[in-house]
């Protein structure tokens, strides 16, 4: 007689799930025996933490399209999950958690490890179902994928232990009550309204100086985007999610936006007239035009968010693409190109100055720009890449320019520390002959991506192979993006008591539970350090020895930062070297606009 259990993994086949992350724990035992009787369909990816399989599997989501899937036992198990499926939920993926739950004999008696697990996912989940009956499974599991397809979000099932063991009841019995639900479901077509659609033509047209900004929304909108930047005679900024949308060999993409952007960006959306959100949600009001400055057209898929970041003059509401075919026929090649132009020089500037940036070494260490600027043109075609929160996402940001095909992703709105190196090993589960590449802090790599290393070891086998798969760990001994917020928003020094963290040996660890270490703390090794991480057909740690005191400098410095940064660095035990390395990084930035570098 088949049980719940094994019909809850034989529905997961059904919805496509072919591996389900998870920990185990007695409150999901019934689900344990049924995945060792499932013989691999779906396969239970044993992670060091619930956390990080939630993190999977809203990588999963992300580089698939598929819905991603994690599993958890009841209690702590449970609670764990809920940092990576907010992740999820923040990012508009799609992920469905299966829980287990105490016995239903037992809930309300405050039993061991009995947590109101309704309660807990209400907000993180879409949709939130406990099953206490055999036959409510079918269509919980399937409404659980409907809502997380429907909404791009996250659904939870919660099923209690002893419920996991009765006889299934794939089709319930024909009675009142009872419900008969479908495998399936179908991507709309969401198309705008046809007259807003000449509404922002007209504003579009009549602008003269356009500025495109494109989120993870714009994906699959590529061509259309570009065609319409050339039509507009718009530069194109990427918010940190829409990295991949178009490759950063195209003249007129500036890069990224905000505090770790690029000046191209800046300037672009400080001069602009008019204002074209595609598919994002940037939140940062600072770096966005002036309220009056600029007309505004937005596309968003979402009529809850079309709007809310800037004051819009025409709200499409629909798909990115479907609404930019309709739009691209009302649109007018402009004539005057001087405004492209402008942005096409403006990147040039801003690409050369990165270079220059990444060049200055002072002393000894390592300028953690050039890690990325070294990794650039040796990108493998194809290559997947992730990275965590932290200062090294600046570098990951600005440094490293995609190419077409390449993939890209990180915590874009929870932006929380820790899905780097999860994100990475679950793409190279879905894609295990693309190069993937995970840029680390040593401080989100101590709090869990040392322990995932164990992941990839279990797993090595899977996991290793001619593509590149490395890690790669920026050691300074800082958890620096907090450090350098310290100064420049709260005006207050580096305070080693909190930032100061230990100094590991990652590459030997690396080395010591099988894995292959590659350490480099010399500035002039660091191209030769990617080449042999590359060239590794075992998963790499790449420990790179980096300075902590060179500044994110943000694209420009805001009067009020200015002074608290100032006020901060004058009691800072790094004040010497910050100091120099600052000036001297601004020096070269000021030197690009001299009379006759032109």
């Amino acid at each position: 007689m088949t049980l719940v259990a094994d019909y809850v993994l034989q529905r997961l086949r059904e919805w496509g799930v072919r591996r389900v992350y998870g920990y185990p724990g007695d409150g999901i035992n019934g689900l344990l025996g049924a995945f060792d009787r499932a013989e691999g369909n779906p396969e239970f990816i044993q992670t060091r933490h619930e956390e990080m399989a939630a993190f999977m599997a809203c990588a999963h989501a992300k580089f698939t399209g598929e819905v991603g899937c994690c599993t958890a036992t009841s209690g702590p198990g449970a609670v764990h999950l809920l940092n990576g499926l907010y992740d999820a939920k923040l990012d508009h993926q799609p992920v469905v958690a299966v829980v287990g739950q105490q016995k239903r004999l037992s809930l309300g008696t405050h039993y061991q490890q009995e947590v109101h697990l309704d309660r807990l996912f209400a907000d993180v989940s879409e949709f939130c179902e406990m099953v206490v009956h055999p036959g409510q499974a079918r269509h919980v599991i399937d409404r659980a994928f409907k809502t997380a397809l429907t909404t791009r979000s996250v659904a939870t099932v919660i099923i209690p232990n002893d419920v996991q063991e009765e006889d299934a009841q794939p089709s319930p019995p024909k009675t009142h009550g009872a419900v008969f639900s479908s495998v399936g479901w179908s991507r709309p077509r969401v198309l705008p309204d046809p007259e807003e659609v000449r509404k922002a033509a007209d504003i579009l047209n009549e602008g003269s100086k356009v500025a495109i900004l494109v989120g993870q929304g714009a994906a699959h909108a590529e061509s259309e985007v570009v065609e319409a930047a050339e039509l507009l005679g718009a530069g194109v900024a990427k918010a940190l999610l829409g990295r991949e949308v178009l490759p950063d060999d195209l003249p007129f993409v500036t890069g990224p936006i905000g505090l770790l952007g690029s000046k191209a960006s800046d300037s672009m959306i400080r001069g602009c007239d008019t204002l074209f959100m595609i598919g994002s949600s940037f939140p940062y009001a600072e770096w966005l035009p002036d309220e009056g400055q600029a007309r505004g057209v937005e596309i968003d898929i979402d009529g809850r968010m079309i709007g809310i970041r800037y004051p819009m003059d025409a709200h499409l509401v629909g798909d990115a693409k479907e609404t930019l075919k309709a739009l691209l026929p009302l649109l007018r090649r402009k004539e005057d190109r001087s405004w492209r132009k402008g942005i096409e020089q403006d990147v040039r500037e801003w690409n050369a100055l990165c270079d220059k940036w990444a060049g200055q070494h002072f002393g000894k260490t390592i300028n953690p720009q050039a890690v990325a600027a070294e990794l650039s043109p040796r990108l493998p075609d194809d290559c997947i890449l992730t990275a965590d929160s932290g200062s090294g996402t600046n570098w990951w940001a600005r440094h490293l320019k995609l190419r077409g095909g390449m993939r890209a992703s990180l915590s874009g709105t929870l932006a929380t520390m820790g899905p780097g190196t999860p994100y990475a090993i679950a793409a190279r589960f879905a894609y295990p002959d693309r190069p993937v590449i995970a840029f680390v802090g040593d401080g989100a790599f101590q709090m869990n991506g040392m322990n995932e290393m164990i992941t990839v070891k279990r797993y090595l086998d899977r996991l290793s192979g001619p593509a590149p798969f490395v890690f790669c760990v920026f050691n300074n001994q800082d958890l620096n993006q907090v450090t350098w917020e310290q100064r420049a928003m709260a005006g207050d020094p580096k305070y080693p008591g909190s930032q100061a963290i230990p100094d590991v040996p990652y590459a030997k660890y690396a080395e010591l539970i099988g894995l292959k270490g590659v350490y480099c703390d010399k500035p002039k090794g660091v191209g030769a350090a990617w080449d042999e991480a590359l060239a590794s057909d075992r998963p790499v740690v790449l420990e790179f020895k980096v300075d902590p005191e060179i500044a994110p400098i943000p694209p420009h410095i805001m009067t009020e930062q200015a002074k608290k940064a100032a006020k901060a660095v004058v009691r800072d035990p790094e004040r010497v070297g910050i100091a120099a390395k600052g000036v001297r990084q601004k020096l070269t930035e000021f030197a690009e606009h001299l009379p006759g570098r032109h």
